[in-house]
């Protein structure tokens, strides 16, 4: 697959409370990003600027996602990166639709922040912000507990998993995540999560091991 990672990430959900969620949280770990409500719109707007990635509800106004998603890969072929977001299609048979369709990816509703970052990261595959050296100096202020915990965080583990995990109390990793977030400068979970999964970091990054 060749994406052109230069375009915006483009959030269509005719849902207005999620489909706002989803650009806060992407503008936030650093991505541009525009917005459609219905499936008719979604080819005028990708016309205007090529998107790098499209997060795509299936339930819409208009062409269902399906079909958007056929046309997309129609017109564009590989490069663009295209995300599946479902709260009702998220069977085996429905995933399955999608990814012969051409679909990269399928996550169900209600998704995680983190994990949705961290996903768009592994598809573009690129910097945002180009800050990767800020990014890595912010982590170096983590002790280690903090870069243990973020390394769950960032494994998709929640806050009581975490606290069985490391054999410490659900309060105190409150405070571990309070100060990780204070550090890394972020407002989030999910964007330390995307500060941590940033371009050429993995979980096994020695900063991260659990």
């Amino acid at each position: 697959m060749t994406i052109d990672s230069s375009g915006p990430i483009l959030v269509v959900d005719d849902d207005d409370g999620f489909r706002s969620y989803l650009v806060e949280l992407l503008e936030s770990a650093g991505y541009q990003t525009r917005q459609v409500s219905k499936g008719g719109d979604v080819l005028d707007a990708a016309a205007e600027e090529q998107p790098a990635a499209v997060l795509l509800d299936i339930q819409l106004p208009g062409l269902n996602g399906y079909e958007v998603c056929r046309r997309l890969r129609s017109l564009y072929a590989d490069s663009v990166a295209i995300v599946f977001l479902s709260g009702e299609r998220t069977e085996s048979l429905d995933r399955t639709a999608g990814f012969l369709l051409g679909a990269d990816d399928h996550l169900a509703k209600p998704v995680d922040g983190g994990e949705l970052i961290a996903r768009i990261r592994r598809l573009l595959g690129r910097t945002v912000n180009g800050g990767t050296s800020t990014d890595r100096g912010k982590l170096a202020l983590l002790t280690p507990r903090e870069h243990e915990v973020l390394g769950l965080l960032a494994g998709g583990y929640r806050q009581s998993d975490i606290a069985g995990k490391l054999v410490i109390s659900p309060k105190t990793v409150a405070t571990h995540i309070q100060h990780v977030l204070s550090k890394l400068e972020v407002r989030s979970r999910a964007q330390a999560v995307a500060v941590a999964l940033g371009p050429g970091r993995t979980i096994s990054d020695p900063s991260l091991d659990l």
